[in-house]
């Protein structure tokens, strides 16, 4: 089965590459030589998953998925959510958006958050939607090198290391993304 994954993010594709069975031929927007910005204008983060297909669905004749990714934390009312990739700026820079959320955690010692995933799939003209959910909190240092975003401050429950201190595996078997992804794999394996 070939199927389109409709990012720009190089990060987020050597993700979901990782966690796909060699069954499900996965293609890149790179692959299809698309460059154009896919719009995120949606006030929630399933809502630009969806969006994300939308665009491509007319564009495209194949099976497509895409993903957005929001990091909520508690103390913050939810902030960054949904502008979890621009919460610094339009720039999209990880290490502004850490920074900017660490200085807005200083004094606070509640630092409770979680990571969403949405994923939504268009297959046959009809779109279903997956989510997962990794728990955790912001630490009040980066940490690791590894992964990409909010990474090097989050750390899931359960666990003493940042996701930026886990292997691309470790990550892989606990983070919002995998669990999401599981799902839509499991659905993709019952439909076809």
């Amino acid at each position: 089965m070939e199927i389109i994954f409709a990012t720009h993010n190089q990060n987020k594709l050597i993700e979901v590459q990782a966690l796909m069975p060699s069954y499900i031929k996965l293609i890149s927007l790179q692959d299809l030589g698309f460059e154009e910005d896919i719009p995120e204008t949606s006030g929630t983060i399933s809502g630009n998953a969806i969006q994300k297909v939308e665009f491509l669905k007319a564009r495209f004749d194949l099976p497509i998925f895409a993903d957005d990714t929001g990091l909520l934390v508690d103390a913050l009312d939810g902030e960054p959510g949904v502008y979890s990739a621009r919460y610094a700026g339009e720039q999209k820079n990880s290490e502004d958006n850490m920074n900017l959320l660490l200085e807005k955690l200083t004094d606070n010692n509640h630092r409770v958050a979680r990571f969403v995933t949405a994923i939504a799939l268009d297959l046959n003209h009809s779109q279903t939607l997956f989510e997962g959910i990794c728990e955790g909190s912001i630490l009040k240092e980066k940490k690791g090198d590894k992964g990409f975003g909010y990474d090097p401050i989050f750390q899931p429950d359960g666990f003493d290391q940042s996701f930026a201190e886990m292997s691309l595996t470790e990550k892989g078997a606990i983070s919002h993304r995998a669990k999401a992804l599981r799902k839509l794999i499991d659905y993709l394996k019952e439909v076809n």
